[in-house]
């Protein structure tokens, strides 16, 4: 099963894969584009957050999606819709450039699990702006499907709130009708 923790920064989604992976040791973990690509690829990005900077990221991401076949269980720490929503957030003429991509790379997963900013569960962080800005976008994706793109995949794509143990149970519940397709 191919999961992606999707949120804005700030609001768990480390946190949750961490915990999730501990009741989960099967899963692989596909961690967050940029600390691959900065730590572990040595690449550089903007002192502050610009597009160029998500378009790598959403291209990495992309890849990573594509290396994973279906029935590999895999975690990944953001997915192509987060990418979408700070491009969004930060410069909307590039938003219409990566929505077949964006699009394309969903088929790659099963379920998705967006993690809405909650000001109590959330931490403050050094661009709030964008943090809210990039909150706004994927609750339009995902609450209204602005863009039309989840419609055309057969994706799950549940809400978790609250505290860590109560989003570790909606990720356990929504996981249940893909384990009992398995043989």
């Amino acid at each position: 099963m191919r999961i992606a923790v999707s949120g804005t920064h700030g609001v768990g989604k480390s946190t949750l894969i961490d915990e999730f992976l501990r009741e989960r040791p099967e899963f692989l973990h596909e961690p967050e584009p940029y600390t691959v690509l900065l730590e572990d690829l040595g690449e550089e990005f903007s002192e502050e957050p610009c597009v160029d900077d998500f378009l790598r990221q959403l291209e990495f991401n992309i890849e990573r999606l594509d290396q994973h076949a279906a029935g590999t269980n895999v975690i990944y720490e953001r997915c192509t819709l987060d990418f979408l929503a700070y491009i969004d957030a930060l410069d909307q003429r590039t938003t219409e450039t990566v929505l077949g991509p964006v699009t394309n790379a969903l088929h790659n997963l099963e379920l998705i699990v967006y993690l809405p900013f909650e000001s109590a569960m959330s931490k403050p962080d050094e661009y709030p702006k964008l943090q809210k800005a990039v909150d706004r976008r994927l609750n339009a994706i995902f609450r209204e499907d602005e863009f039309g793109i989840l419609t055309t995949t057969n994706l799950v794509v549940v809400e978790a709130t609250g505290p860590t143990a109560n989003r570790l149970r909606i990720v356990a519940d929504a996981m249940r009708p893909f384990k009992a397709r398995q043989p």
